[in-house]
């Protein structure tokens, strides 16, 4: 999967690259589409979510610039699968995951591995998490319609977010840096297709 999805295209950190090659996707998926586990897709993990493909999952990760150093909060825990990449790169991982279940899923299987620096939080994303803030990096693994402004606010100067954006069919993945002084910078970066970010 490594090899022809990921280094085969243009990801080239070697920590992201390890960190792909070390978590096993199939895991985070359920026993009905293991066989789908290494394919180059999402797919669905129940509750109407689905685990990104491989090579979104690297490649926002490597725009991340994470370090053992660095905290990371991460908007839509899901399966697991790419709080498991986060873990193996950042100092401390934050993830919130709207959906209780899903969370509780999730936090079993990365127990298992023995993953100690997550914390994690069931609510809405939208806010969050203000008691760990600032982060170095923010991941967001859903699309809202607009960026929101509490996600800006809790990044770190000189930090980055990635975040899908946009309603329906085509959606844009953004990359956000906020340079030093608080200035934020915006790029479009390529389409992609993720889920609706929930806001209750």
């Amino acid at each position: 999967m490594v090899r022809t999805q990921v280094e085969g295209r243009d990801i080239d950190d070697p920590a992201v690259l390890a960190a792909m090659r070390k978590v096993e996707r199939h895991l985070f998926i359920p026993d009905s589409r293991r066989k789908e586990a290494y394919a180059d897709r999402p797919l669905p993990i129940g509750s109407d979510q689905t685990i990104s493909q491989p090579y979104i999952v690297a490649y926002m990760t490597e725009l991340l610039r994470l370090t053992k150093s660095k905290s990371v909060l991460e908007i839509g825990t899901g399966s697991g699968y790419q709080t498991a990449i986060l873990a193996e790169l950042a100092e401390k991982v934050f993830t919130v995951e709207y959906i209780a279940s899903l969370s509780g899923e999730a936090r079993e299987i990365l127990d298992k591995l023995n993953y100690r620096n997550i914390a994690y939080r069931v609510g809405d994303g939208y806010a969050g998490w203000p008691e760990f803030a600032p982060f170095d990096a923010i991941i967001v693994t859903c699309a809202p319609d607009d960026i929101p402004d509490t996600l800006i606010g809790q990044l770190a100067e000189g930090g980055r977010m990635v975040i899908p954006m946009g309603a329906g069919s085509y959606q844009e993945l953004m990359l956000i840096e906020k340079k030093p002084g608080g200035k934020v910078v915006i790029r479009d970066l390529i389409g992609v297709r993720f889920v609706p970010m929930v806001h209750s």
